[in-house]
């Protein structure tokens, strides 16, 4: 297994789990595009790899814009000469009962995960169908890709989502030497997550506390967070990995809170 000389893109790339994938591809020898929507966040980023002797770029992108979509990935490849690895990691999180859910939110929240999974893959496929290199597309699920938590409508239904889009990606791209797998992690302590312990709360009428221990980690076998180093290792595995035989899958990262 070798990222030496590959080219990954890595979307919401500038914090949280995005960045971790990105300077652990770095630090084992990638290429790395950092995409994200604030491009001056995702120059601080590619600061850091390039102190560490590392190659880095950062683009602005938005993914529900098809145009600043198009226009990332080429930047990729003109910079670069190709694209190998693209990682959709870009996402948010609004929790509302269903009753109460904003359709304008709704909306937001799926695009972001779905439009934006389709966009990136779209644009990136095309350059390595062109290569004739193959390539590995990597999307960032959860258990929630599995699993259903009360308040959470559209995020579950956008990761189920990732899904069926990597399952029919790896059919049409297995030929071209193209895969497709979803990484789906356990709740991991981002800021993503941070932000919703309160809300949750809020919510359900119990301490951040008790959301945290008897909500978010009531089903691991240990009670414990799973990392962004956990998660950057195995998109790392599967990024670098010499052989298609895991595509159309879900790899499940979650300290047991789901068993497949």
């Amino acid at each position: 297994m070798s990222l030496k000389g590959k080219v990954a893109l890595v979307t919401g790339a500038a914090s949280g789990i995005g960045r971790e994938c990105v300077l652990n591809m770095a630090a084992k020898g990638a290429k790395v595009v950092i995409a994200d929507l604030s491009l001056e966040k995702g120059n601080l980023v590619v600061d850091e790899i390039k102190k560490a002797g590392g190659e880095a770029m950062a683009v602005a992108m938005d993914v529900c814009d098809e145009a600043q979509v198009n226009a990332g990935i080429d930047a990729c490849v003109k910079a670069f000469g190709g694209i190998d690895i693209l990682v959709s990691n870009a996402g948010i999180q609004i929790v509302y009962p269903i009753e109460e859910f904003p359709f304008a939110d709704w909306k937001k929240l799926l695009s972001i995960h779905l439009d934006g999974a389709f966009l990136t893959t779209q644009a990136a496929i095309k350059h390595m169908y062109a290569a004739g290199k193959g390539g590995k597309i990597i999307y960032m699920g959860s258990v929630h890709s599995h699993e259903a938590s009360k308040l959470k409508a559209a995020y579950v239904t956008a990761k189920h989502g990732l899904l069926g889009l990597a399952r029919v990606v790896a059919k049409e791209g297995g030929p071209h030497g193209v895969s497709a797998n979803v990484v789906c992690p356990g709740f991991v302590r981002t800021p993503l997550v941070e932000k919703q312990i309160p809300e949750q709360a809020a919510e359900l009428h119990i301490t951040e506390d008790e959301v945290v221990k008897n909500v978010m980690l009531k089903d691991t076998v240990d009670g414990e967070f799973t990392t962004t180093d956990d998660i950057a290792e195995t998109v790392a595995f599967l990024a670098g990995t010499e052989t298609n035989a895991i595509t159309g899958q879900s790899i499940i990262v979650s300290h047991g809170w789901f068993m497949q």
